[in-house]
C-alpha cells in the first residue's frame, strides 16, 4: 500500500498523541515523563480564598452530625466560610408554619457551633405573612445574615413586599431557589408544569427588582440545570441581581458565559453542597487569577459588606 505524504504526518502525529496520553514505551527514558506538564488541581485550588455563597445544613436528616461532616469537606478545598440556610421544602399545602422556625434553629446551632465558619441565612414560608416578620426579628436577634426562599411563593409576589421592604431596611441578600427549564427542539418548557407552580423565574425576579431597586437580589444556582443563558440574558440591564454558580450540573462554558453577560462583579462563587465541582467549574474557567479572586472570596464579601454582614 502507498502512503503518501499527508497520510504519513497524520498517522504519525496519532501514534505521537497516544504516547502522550498512555506513556511512554519501555526504553523511552524517565526524560519523557518529565516532558509532560505537571498541573496539581488542589494545589491549584488552595491559592484562593473561599466564600460559598450559596450552601446548605439539615437537608441531609440521616447524619447525626452534618456539620461537622460538611467543614471537613470544605476543609479539603479550602473554602473559608459558607452562607448556610435550610428552607423550607413543603411545596403543597397543608403547611406549617412553625417550620420556618425549627428549620431556622438547626442553622443558628451550626452557627454557634462553627462561629468561624458559617454565616446563616434564614427562611420563610410567606404564607404566614405575621409569623414570617416574628421570624425576620428573631433571626435578626440571633445573628442571621440574610434570607433564602424556597418555592412556596413567587419572589414578585404581593406576599413578599413586606419581607423585601425588611430586608432593605437590613441590607440584607434576598436569596432565591429558582427555576428556568430549558425545552427541546428549539421550544422553551412551559415553566409551570404542575409540580414546581410557584417558582420563581427570571420574570419573577426582573419584575421584584425593578419594583425594589435598592434591594439585593441572588438568583441561585445557574449551574443547576435550566437554561442559564436565558437567566443571565435576562439580568443583563438589571444591576441589584446577582447569579452564583452553584451546581450538579457543570456545562462548559458557565462561568465565562456568566462573565461575558453580566460582568464579573455580579457573580458568586457557590457549591449548593456540591464542593468539588463548585471550585472546579471556576478553576476551569478562562477567567484571570483577579477575576477568579472576585469570583471565589471578593464580589460576595463586598456586597454583605452594605450590611456589616462581611468576614473580613
Amino acid at each position: 500500500m502507498t502512503i503518501g505524504r499527508r497520510s504519513f504526518l497524520r498517522q504519525t502525529s496519532l501514534s505521537a498523541a497516544a504516547v502522550s496520553i498512555v506513556g511512554p514505551f519501555p526504553g523511552f527514558g524517565a526524560e519523557r515523563k518529565r516532558a509532560v506538564p505537571a498541573y496539581d488541581i488542589m494545589e491549584e485550588a488552595g491559592k484562593y480564598r473561599k466564600f460559598d455563597a450559596h450552601a446548605h445544613v439539615g437537608l441531609e436528616r440521616s447524619y447525626p452530625d452534618e456539620a461537622a461532616w460538611r467543614i471537613d469537606e470544605k476543609d479539603r478545598l479550602g473554602i473559608e466560610w459558607s452562607s448556610i440556610s435550610n428552607p423550607v421544602l413543603t411545596r403543597n399545602a397543608p403547611f406549617r408554619h412553625e417550620e420556618a422556625r425549627e428549620n431556622n434553629d438547626v442553622i443558628s446551632k451550626a452557627m454557634k457551633r462553627f462561629p468561624g465558619r458559617f454565616i446563616g441565612f434564614f427562611t420563610l414560608n410567606p404564607l404566614f405573612p405575621k409569623e414570617s416578620m416574628e421570624e425576620i426579628k428573631r433571626c435578626v436577634d440571633l445573628g442571621f445574615s440574610g434570607y433564602k426562599g424556597y418555592l412556596q411563593v413567587k419572589v414578585n409576589d404581593q406576599l413578599y413586599y413586606p419581607i423585601i421592604e425588611k430586608l432593605i431596611d437590613l441590607k440584607m441578600i434576598c436569596l432565591m431557589h429558582a427555576e428556568c427549564e430549558i425545552g427541546s427542539g428549539g421550544h422553551r418548557m412551559k415553566y409551570d408544569i404542575g409540580e414546581k407552580a410557584f417558582a420563581t423565574i427570571p420574570e419573577d425576579m426582573v419584575e421584584a427588582a425593578r419594583r425594589y431597586p435598592e434591594a439585593i437580589f441572588q438568583w441561585a444556582h445557574i449551574g443547576g440545570g435550566g437554561d442559564w443563558e436565558y437567566m443571565c440574558k435576562s439580568f443583563v440591564d438589571i444591576p441589584n441581581i446577582y447569579v452564583d454558580c452553584a451546581g450538579t450540573n457543570n456545562e462548559d462554558g458557565i462561568v465565562d458565559g456568566a462573565i461575558r453577560l453580566l460582568g464579573e462583579d455580579r457573580i458568586f462563587f457557590g457549591t449548593d453542597n456540591m464542593y468539588y465541582q463548585g471550585v472546579g467549574k471556576i478553576l476551569a474557567s478562562n477567567t484571570t487569577e483577579a477575576q477568579k479572586r472576585k469570583l471565589f472570596f471578593e464580589n460576595y464579601n463586598n456586597i454583605l459588606r452594605k450590611g456589616g454582614y462581611h468576614v473580613a
